[in-house]
């Protein structure tokens, strides 16, 4: 983990010193956000798709420094960039 910035810290040693407290529905509030994950992370529609070997060794060797599948970065990868989260970069 990064170093962590003034707020960031102060939130931190408040939660280690057990002085916060959820807000609110804290309940309903999980359950809303659990269902918000749970509709976005389904995985309900299959793609097949070609590569080269060389992009597959590469993809495989990202994910497996990340210790996850590789189809499960090859996702994250494709949902971050729909998303906009991931953008191209132009050398």
């Amino acid at each position: 983990m990064g170093k962590l910035d003034q707020e960031e810290q102060e939130i931190l040693e408040a939660f280690q010193a057990g002085q916060l407290e959820p807000s609110g529905d804290f309940q309903a509030r999980v359950a809303t956000h659990r269902a918000y994950a749970e509709a976005l992370l389904r995985k309900d529609a299959r793609i097949n798709i070609r590569l080269s070997s060389r992009d597959l060794q590469g993809l495989q060797s990202l994910a497996l420094a990340e210790g996850i599948p590789y189809q499960t970065l090859v996702a994250s990868i494709l949902h971050k960039y729909v998303e906009g989260r991931l953008k191209e970069v132009k050398s």
